[in-house]
């Protein structure tokens, strides 16, 4: 009875800090926008000065007129004014593509991510699993604005951000991305808002690998810690001109920053956890393929937003980027197919949703680089690996991987990283859509591996020494008596009938 009693405070205890933090945000948070008032209030009359076009439309960004040159003016006097940066100018149409693109990555988790999992766990686990999905889009919300973006997406350092951006500090209504040297923009919040649905879904994918086991409580402080020391870094090392990017490696769309990165954080999760009880002697069929089916159907639609808004234009890039996306998934979906069918003489709903995502994760780091070709081999060699992935190679290393977030996501993503360097197209690169076939070169695959090596190594030991540090806090794996009697009831007092 002690015993209890004494977990029961720890556990009142254990939440004030979390309290504290929340309202140290919100106290930031708030003198953040009431900084960024004040400043939008003393400028308003100045802005009111200022005429609007006829439509009424005001523009983003006031443009200067254009000086032209002096008939008298020097040769480097011109050569001087050729060299400044080109203002950045809102793009309507481009913005409209990013913000439908924004919802559809955003789907992909809330609904997408949660009733693919949900559907494939017992019953008594699956309001577990779709809340640690839903409170991880909650909580990563707040981080990426907190400190995420910044930490992404700014600074001169080859390894890490700043917090130049923290509580996004200067990003304003009329402020655009790219900020200079570019004719056509988008609002930079709408840029901030489509990295942050990568930044939810790449934890969220975590979730499939410790279902059954994870406390709740452990969840928060490890999705939070990990999106900022891991998931941050490298998203900074390939899109945020870290020594990724500065090597010339390929991640159109988040082969190595969500993919590999959420695969690999999933299987030492899985490792340092354990294996559920009864694994391996207990009956763990899925509960509801058939929400597994709308699940995975929801990711494959979503996904368009996913790889075509990474073109972040309405362009040539992003409709070829959707045209490899959708006959990737589909060869890897009838290749996972064939070969379960001649495995076991049946194929399955479940073998053939799974091969659909892994066509999925595998075109994503190539499809603003590669023709129809390439997705042909890439979906095909997707659904062969991935497949050998979570049937042999698990049963050899007997790691309990439950919803295959490694065999899938890790070796996929891999699988795609190193066949960018094979196919990638100079010319659909370059924003020809019409060419399908073959252009690498042989230098390419260098920087792929090393992203490749660096992603798989780094993230394997940052989430290892989080987990480590969570455990020692909070623990990490519910008692066995709740697992046997579900999570569900056990964590949140629910149950599904």
């Amino acid at each position: 009875m002690t015993a209890l009693v004494l977990k029961s405070n720890w556990a009142r205890w254990a939440r004030l800090p979390l309290m504290l933090l929340a309202l140290l945000c919100f106290v930031a948070l708030a003198g953040h926008t009431a900084s960024s008032s004040r400043a939008q209030t003393a400028d308003l009359p100045a802005l009111q000065a200022k005429t609007a076009p006829a439509d009424g439309v005001v523009p983003a960004q006031d443009a200067k007129p254009a000086e032209t040159a002096k008939p008298d003016a020097k040769p480097d006097e011109k050569k001087a004014d050729e060299k400044k940066p080109v203002p950045s100018t809102l793009n309507a149409g481009d913005t409209a593509w990013m913000l439908t693109a924004t919802a559809l990555v955003l789907l992909m988790t809330i609904p997408g991510v949660a009733l693919f999992y949900g559907g494939m766990v017992r019953k008594k686990n699956v309001l577990s699993v779709v809340m640690h999905v839903f409170a991880t889009t909650c909580l990563i919300t707040v981080v990426w604005v907190a400190i995420g973006y910044s930490l992404a997406f700014t600074g001169d350092n080859n390894w890490i951000g700043g917090a130049s951006k923290a509580f996004l500090k200067g990003v304003g209504l009329n402020t655009l991305f790219p900020e200079t040297d570019s004719t056509n923009a988008i609002p930079e919040t709408v840029f901030v808002v489509f990295q942050m649905t990568f930044a939810i879904i790449t934890p969220a994918l975590i979730v499939g690998a410790y279902v059954d086991r994870m406390k709740f409580a452990a969840m928060v402080p490890f999705m939070v810690l990990w999106s900022i020391v891991v998931y941050s870094t490298v998203a900074h090392w390939v899109w945020g001109g870290g020594w990724l990017a500065d090597m010339g490696a390929l991640d159109f769309a988040g082969g190595t920053v969500v993919h590999i990165n959420a695969g690999v954080a999933g299987l030492v999760c899985a490792v340092m956890l354990g294996r559920r009880t009864g694994y391996g002697t207990e009956n763990m069929a899925p509960h509801n393929l058939t929400l597994s089916v709308v699940g995975a159907s929801l990711l494959w639609v979503g996904w368009f937003g996913f790889n075509a808004g990474s073109a972040v234009a309405a362009n040539g890039n992003a409709g070829m980027a959707m045209l490899v996306t959708q006959l990737a998934s589909a060869v890897a979906a009838l290749v996972w197919m064939f070969l379960e069918w001649m495995a076991r003489g049946k194929a399955s709903i479940l073998g053939v949703i799974s091969g659909a995502v892994a066509g999925l994760v595998a075109i994503t780091p190539a499809s603003g680089y590669v023709g129809v070709l390439g997705a042909f081999v890439i979906g095909a060699a997707a659904g062969l690996v991935c497949y050998w992935a979570v049937t042999s190679l698990k049963r050899t290393f007997k790691y309990d991987d439950a919803l295959d977030a490694f065999g899938v996501h890790a070796v996929g993503g891999i699988v795609g990283a190193l066949l960018t360097g094979v196919f990638a197209t100079k010319a659909v690169k370059g924003g020809d859509a019409a060419v399908g076939w073959i252009d690498g070169n042989a230098a390419q695959m260098l920087p792929q591996i090393y992203s490749v090596v660096a992603t798989v190594a780094f993230t394997a030991v940052a989430t290892a020494v989080i987990l480590v540090i969570v455990k020692a806090i909070v623990g990490l794996r519910v008692p066995v008596e709740q697992e046997r009697e579900g999570l569900d009831l056990a964590e949140h007092g629910e149950t599904v009938h």
